[in-house]
């Protein structure tokens, strides 16, 4: 029976193999065609009203590119079909942006467009027509077949009397016409029309220009636009388009005008040193000579922007002989460009005139032809006195574009410099502050040219008593980088500066800065002025001056200053003088020089002499840095005293150097990190067991908190950093977390499960490869480059498997050495107001807002505006961080950043006056895992220029998560009142 069944099931089996498999019919799903869809839709419109409805709604939905082909046909079909402009006109508005599919042939449908703007009779469509031929050529390459075909027929529709078709055709003659298509000659338009017809080429230029005089200023303005495009195209327009420029510039429309002056610009530039000849006289003139004057008779032009437009293209023809230029700055006209001829040639014109003396007077050269006043100078009225104009102008965005023109061209010049010096100082007295204060940076940037004469320097100083901020802090600057020619000069300098502070205390430190540089550069006035600064007498003794007091200090920062360069002055100094320069050297080292005393007490100061130059500093830097290359692995006995020294050498050598402290404090930290993570791995807390290791691993769990937060010091605080500096500070941060994991394994203390835990390392490892890939050849034998080696086996791995072979990675780690990056600047911030230094505390009421003036200083911190963030801490440990607006940093000088704004307190009533704490943080994050998703999708190449956003693996409610302090907090004494009812 048994047997029987399996042979039954046997043959069942044989049958199902030996049968044919049945055929799957397979359904292919295609989307619905956008072409048979608007087929239909515009073959069951009823009316024009209703097919323009479609089109409509058509046009806001997007088009596939197999879909094109087929929906420009139905256009086309429909186009021929309609009769009503208005949908005619919006199916052209439609063929000109299907065009311009990239996978769309559009020279099959070229027949169709020119057949259908030739038998056009609506101007309207055929100009939108004329737009989807001109996206039609750009398709083509230069030289070929359509194109020449397109530009004969847009040469053709030159002569209809719509304007809007004129101009569409002077457009497309711009965008398509080339340099194969140009031919030399000044051929007339009719001629190029003919010589296209017969597929010749032709003098496209010659085409446009000749519509510059077209009776439409609307095509005026297009036939200049035209020729712009051709040059931006690389074709060089022709010298002779110069001259119907120059009539044009005479034109009654105030876009025609415009847009002639740049043409106008362009020529000059193209061709400066040509020479053209001088009407009514046989002299010649450079052709920028003659395009600057002719751009300056539209300084007095009707319309604004023809004169801004005008004023701002002087500033940049640099070119212009000087005589021509300083013309500008005299409204009185010329008269020693006339060319004077010799006696010999006069006699000889005479001799060749065959006309004769009246004989009245001896050498008399009656009778004598008319001369033309206006033909005998080679510059015209208009061009004199054009910067007076423009200064004087009544609408400020004149003045501002002539101030900034006169500064570019004075920049370029000495001699204007000298000459423009009192049209720049008059401005400081306009009424607009943005114009006084762009005259006070003008006259900054020319600072190298000029010297300020008393009369000059009494109206800079009278600025200072403005109640703008912004206009005070940019006289002080302009006086850091100008000379002062007399002693009496410098003298009214300091008085006003020293009013000036008292009547403005807030700009404390920007006078002082302002006293620094001007002892630095007038060393020789200040040796005469000394008995007076100081008040000393060559008999009696003079009292001691307050050396709080901030007018004295800023007397003694100029003096100090100025004897770094006249050692000589040391003897004018009484004895409490030298006391003072002491203190202020410890107290203010930033503005004080570094001096001392020659001979013990004789009074004579010397400069202070630096022990090394750059060179051997970056010598000893990079032998500091050599001592610890043979510490390849951090068990090496003797390791973590060597780099106790070596980081110590670090931050000397910074102190001593300023130009090296970036690079020095950069090693230093990096250092540092090292001997962190070297003393926490040989901790001897590690060989005991876990009940014990638990209670007492407090100083590793502190030493991992301390590198994590220094790799994010040496990857965020420092500007000029390489991709292998920014990866060493990365391979410290996945080094401290793998041992925080690892310290978290072992002792059990986590909010988070272990095997949450490693599954997030190993994630953030992932995309931090991704990241270091490039450089992984700068860290050979670093914990990193192991790590990425084990991640195949960390990732199919338990828990306590990767908890010990990271634990074995972490031992077995090799020491990586970087080179110091010399460039590094490390970013700083101080808070210069409040200072912290008063007593007095701030009343307001509790619940109320209270307004602090904050004035600080950033130094090297990119975009700071976007970075840079206020922290207060009140004295009950909340936290408010302050986002400062765009408007309130300021960029002084390059490299430095001025945060003037205001921070809002307000808290409930205090029961006394208590401190509270302001500082700059610097935020380089708001997310929380180790590296951006851009990091992800993004190719290896460019991982390294995403490091500045990366960010910091701590995970917390805290509001400074993502934050690095600037500087150190400021105390200011706050006291809420409680409200009185």
């Amino acid at each position: 029976m048994a047997a029987h069944l399996k042979k039954r099931v046997y043959e069942e089996f044989s049958k199902v193999v030996q049968e044919e498999p049945t055929t799957v019919k397979r359904l292919r799903l295609s989307k619905p065609s956008k072409s048979a869809a608007l087929h239909q839709e515009l073959s069951r419109a009823q009316g024009s009203a209703e097919a323009l409805q479609l089109l409509l709604r058509f046009a806001r939905k997007p088009v596939e590119p197999e879909s094109v082909e087929g929906v420009v046909r139905i256009l086309l079909e429909h186009f021929y079909k309609e009769s009503d402009t208005t949908v005619r006109l919006k199916v052209s508005s439609l063929l000109s942006t299907l065009v311009q599919t990239p996978a769309f042939s559009a020279d099959s449908v070229l027949d169709d467009v020119i057949m259908a703007i030739t038998s056009e009779k609506s101007h309207q469509v055929k100009a939108q027509l004329m737009e989807a031929l001109q996206a039609i050529g750009l398709q083509q390459p230069v030289g070929s077949s359509p194109r020449q075909r397109i530009l004969t027929l847009g040469c053709k529709q030159l002569c209809n009397s719509s304007h809007s078709v004129r101009s569409r055709c002077l457009q497309l003659l711009g965008n398509l016409g080339s340099v194969e298509a140009a031919a030399g000659g000044n051929a007339t338009g009719s001629r190029v029309i003919a010589g296209m017809e017969e597929g010749a080429a032709g003098d496209v230029q010659g085409v446009v220009a000749a519509y510059l005089s077209d009776q439409d200023a609307r095509v005026r303005s297009s036939a200049i636009g035209a020729l712009m495009l051709l040059h931006d195209r690389g074709l060089k327009l022709q010298q002779a388009v110069y001259s119907q420029a120059c009539q044009a510039m005479t034109d009654d429309h105030e876009d025609v005008r415009s847009a002639t002056i740049r043409l106008v610009w362009l020529l000059s530039q193209i061709y400066p040193s040509s020479m053209l000849p001088v009407q009514g006289c046989f002299e010649e003139i450079r052709l920028v000579d003659d395009a600057f004057g002719k751009i300056c008779q539209m300084v007095n032009d009707s319309s604004m922007d023809v004169r801004v437009q005008a004023v701002k293209l002087l500033g940049s023809m640099e070119r212009v002989s000087a005589e021509f230029l300083e013309q500008t700055l005299d409204k009185k006209l010329m008269s020693d460009l006339k060319r004077k001829r010799s006696a010999h040639e006069r006699a000889k014109e005479l001799f060749s005139s065959g006309e004769f003396s009246s004989g009245r007077r001896w050498g008399d050269d009656c009778p004598r032809e008319a001369v033309d006043r206006d033909a005998a100078c080679l510059i015209s009225s208009g061009a004199c006195g054009a910067f007076v104009h423009g200064l004087e102008d009544e609408l400020y965005e004149v003045r501002m574009a002539a101030v900034d023109s006169l500064c570019q061209l004075a920049r370029a010049s000495q001699s204007f410099a000298v000459k423009s010096l009192d049209f720049l100082v008059d401005m400081f007295n306009d009424e607009i502050e943005e114009v006084r204060l762009q005259s006070i940076h003008a006259l900054r940037l020319i600072s190298q040219h000029i010297t300020l004469r008393d009369d000059q320097l009494d109206i800079v100083l009278a600025v200072l008593e403005d109640s703008s901020r912004d206009i005070r802090e940019a006289v002080h600057e302009l006086l850091c980088v100008t000379n002062v020619s007399t002693k009496s000069g410098l003298h009214l300098a300091l008085l006003e500066l020293l009013k000036n502070l008292d009547k403005y205390p807030s700009d404390r430190h920007s006078i002082w800065r302002c006293l620094q540089h001007l002892g630095q550069r007038h060393p020789n006035l200040v040796l005469p002025l000394v008995p007076v600064l100081l008040s000393t007498h060559p008999y009696f003794d003079s009292p001691e001056p307050n050396v709080d007091d901030p007018s004295y200090v800023g007397v003694l920062v100029m003096v100090f200053n100025a004897g770094q360069l006249c050692p000589t002055l040391g003897s004018l100094l009484p004895s409490h003088t030298l006391r003072h320069y002491a203190y202020l050297r410890d107290s203010l080292s930033h503005l004080v020089p570094p001096l001392s005393l020659e001979g013990g007490h004789s009074g004579q100061l010397v400069p202070g002499v630096s022990t090394s130059t750059r060179q051997d500093a970056q010598r000893c830097l990079q032998s500091s840095l050599d001592r610890v290359r043979c510490l390849r692995r951090p068990d090496t006995p003797g390791a973590c005293e060597l780099l106790r020294l070596t980081i110590r050498d670090l931050k000397s050598l910074g102190e001593l150097v300023p130009d090296l402290k970036g690079a020095a404090e950069f090693s230093a930290l990096y250092l540092g990190s090292q001997l962190l993570l070297t003393q926490a791995l040989q901790d001897p807390l590690w060989t005991l067991a876990a009940p014990l290791f638990i209670p007492q691993n407090a100083v590793i769990t502190h030493s991992v908190s301390r590198v994590l937060e220094d790799s994010s010091r040496l990857e965020f605080l420092f500007e000029g950093l390489g991709p292998k500096h920014v990866a060493g500070a990365r391979q410290l941060r996945v080094q401290a977390q793998a041992l925080r994991l690892v310290l978290q394994a072992r002792s059990g203390k986590s909010e988070e499960p272990l095997p949450a835990r490693c599954e997030r390392f190993l994630q953030e490892v992932e995309d931090l490869h991704r990241c270091l890939e490039p450089q992984l050849g700068a860290l050979p034998g670093g914990f990193a480059e192991r790590l990425f080696e084990s991640m195949p086996f960390l990732s199919t791995s338990k828990p306590n498997d990767i908890i010990r072979t990271l634990g074995s990675l972490l031992r077995q780690a090799h020491f990586i050495p970087l080179e110091p990056p010399m460039e590094a600047k490390r970013a700083s911030a101080e808070i210069i107001e409040p200072s912290g230094e008063s007593d007095n505390p701030l009343k307001f009421t509790a619940g109320l807002v209270l307004g602090l003036d904050l004035d600080a200083s950033i130094h090297h911190v990119s975009e700071p505006h976007l970075r840079v963030r206020v922290q207060v801490v009140y004295p009950d440990g909340q936290s408010q961080i302050i986002h400062p607006r765009a408007a309130d940093f300021r960029n002084p000088s390059p490299g430095l950043h001025r945060l003037v704004t205001q921070v809002y307190l307000s808290h409930s009533a205090w029961t006394e006056p208590c401190e509270i704490e302001i500082s700059l943080l610097l935020n380089y994050s708001t997310a929380n895992s180790i590296s951006p998703p851009s990091c992800a999708s993004s190719p290896a190449a460019n991982c390294t220029e995403s490091f500045e956003s990366l960010s910091l693996p701590f995970v917390g409610s805290d509001p400074t998560e993502g934050s690095l302090p600037l500087c150190a907090p400021t105390r200011v004494l706050v006291a809420p009142k409680p409200p009185r009812r």
